[in-house]
């Protein structure tokens, strides 16, 4: 277990990778250095410096999968980081915009890659019992690189030369780093393995970190069976469409709700201080460049305490209560955060008891998102989506995330500039509408079978298919593992 951990934590830190991205963004914001160097770039050129790693994310998407399933997961995560790598090298090294683009479009491009593949060795190496709790925490651990980002960006703010954004622009590297440095002492996933006809090699491996290194251990023999047919099984959903994401109601409402999430989990409002901190806090008259730099990095060491309270809390009061108190905590909170910004910018009304309560309600705002939305955008959709059409399904919530993504990065800058606190009205109605999705089409996973989530999005006389029906029995022959090696559903 103790190497199991291990594990993990080195993969983790590829999520922490997007996390210091945003951070140091809103810290380069702030620095005169950065923005002097780069001819204090007007809103729009200020979106497509932040878009820009979407669109490289965006454009990876199509052959990420391919990558870490035709060389493995550790060569993916390989590959990826030595592209994150490059790109850095370029960003902390940039003499213009266009190379400060170019470089973002490299970093996007290689996490993405890295980021298909890390999650999902963490998935199949993990010990059964945590599988579901290791996925929530990969996405929770974003706030790991944030909270680098933010301090390193404050630390730097000091020095008064270019080194002050240069520094953090090269630090963005050290997550890949550490991945190329350790990621050839994990083991290979030994689902990757038996894929490619090495079963003796993945039975070792399943026996090394789930077995006590006895490769008959009980727990160890059932794995190797489960993985051997969901490999049958994933080779006949090879040849099946992507049509199958819509070609039955059920199949349609689980495609609407990958989408939701996606697109919910980053169009919140929480875009606007993700990336734009700096722009958000002049709105309400907060211009202390130190006061900045402390809220930033103050926020993201809460951020990541709240988002791991919410790991913990999903199994203990479940999915849908959980996003419906989260929905409806930002819907509350951002509308008297939106009239606490109107009232400091009419008439001159700022002062330092409003800009204090505006900060509390960005604070109590992210612990209501957090709890839901940073551990489960991954693990809702697993859970919802049938064998048959998964892997499609979370191409389609990468997609959505992406989406999502480069629109808050290009539009929130120009919105903020051409209206200011205005725009956050789009978003108190915009969460308005996420909290009646949530209420009405939202669906509880939490201690259901596979049978029953079928009955729950097909009706009781579905017609499943072979694959479907195939995956379902297997799901039943884990119920018969051995007691004290038991998974939930």
């Amino acid at each position: 277990m103790l190497k199991l951990y291990w594990y993990s934590a080195v993969l983790v830190v590829n999520s922490a990778i997007n996390g210091y991205d945003g951070s140091m963004m809103n810290g380069l914001q702030v620095l005169d250095t950065w923005t002097s160097y780069f001819q204090n770039p007007s809103s729009s050129s200020l979106g497509l410096l932040n878009a820009i790693q979407q669109v490289g994310g965006i454009c990876a998407l199509f052959f990420a999968y391919q990558l870490t399933d035709r060389l493995g997961r550790r060569m993916a995560i390989m590959i990826g980081s030595l592209i994150v790598l490059l790109g850095v090298g370029l960003q902390g090294g940039s003499t213009n915009v266009g190379m400060f683009i170019g470089a973002r479009f490299l970093i996007g491009f290689g996490t993405a890659i890295s980021g298909n593949a890390a999650p999902t060795l963490i998935v199949e190496i993990s010990h059964p019992k945590q599988r579901g709790f290791d996925t929530q925490i990969y996405n929770s651990s974003w706030y790991l690189g944030s909270i680098i980002a933010a301090w390193t960006t404050f630390g730097t703010f000091y020095i008064p030369n270019e080194w002050s954004w240069r520094i953090p622009s090269i630090l963005q590297g050290l997550f890949s780093l550490i991945q190329v440095i350790f990621i050839f002492t994990l083991p290979e996933s030994p689902r990757w393995l038996i894929s490619r006809k090495r079963e003796d090699e993945a039975l070792q491996i399943l026996a090394n970190l789930h077995g006590n290194g006895d490769p008959n251990n009980e727990l160890v023999q059932f794995e190797y069976r489960e993985i051997v047919e969901t490999i049958r099984l994933e080779q006949a959903a090879a040849n099946r469409s992507w049509f199958d994401l819509v070609n039955t109601p059920g199949n349609r409402k689980r495609s609407f709700l990958v989408v939701a999430v996606g697109f919910f989990s980053q169009w919140s409002g929480n875009g606007l201080v993700s990336y734009y901190i700096n722009k958000v806090l002049n709105g309400i008259g907060i211009t202390n460049t130190v006061t900045k730099f402390v809220i930033n990095g103050v926020l993201q060491i809460f951020n990541l305490f709240a988002a791991y309270f919410g790991s913990w809390l999903i199994e203990r009061v479940g999915r849908r209560p959980l996003f419906l108190i989260a929905t409806t905590g930002m819907l509350i909170t951002f509308a008297i955060w939106t009239g606490l910004a109107a009232h400091a910018t009419s008439d001159g009304n700022s002062n330092s008891g409003i800009g204090a309560a505006f900060v509390t309600f960005i604070f109590i705002y992210y612990f209501f998102y957090d709890i839901a939305w940073s551990p489960l955008t991954i693990a809702y959709p697993v859970e919802i989506l049938p064998f048959s059409i998964r892997a499609k399904g979370m191409a389609l919530s990468s997609l959505a995330v992406n989406a999502a993504l480069f629109f808050n990065s290009y539009v929130n800058p120009i919105a903020l500039e051409a209206i200011d606190w205005k725009y956050y009205l789009v978003y108190v109605i915009w969460i308005a509408v996420e909290l009646v999705v949530v209420y009405f089409f939202f669906v509880e996973t939490s201690g259901y079978t596979l049978e029953e989530l079928v009955v729950v999005f097909d009706g009781e006389n579905a017609e499943l298919s072979d694959l479907d029906r195939a995956a379902i029995a297997l799901e039943n022959e884990k119920t018969n593992a051995p007691v004290s090696e038991k998974t939930e559903a």
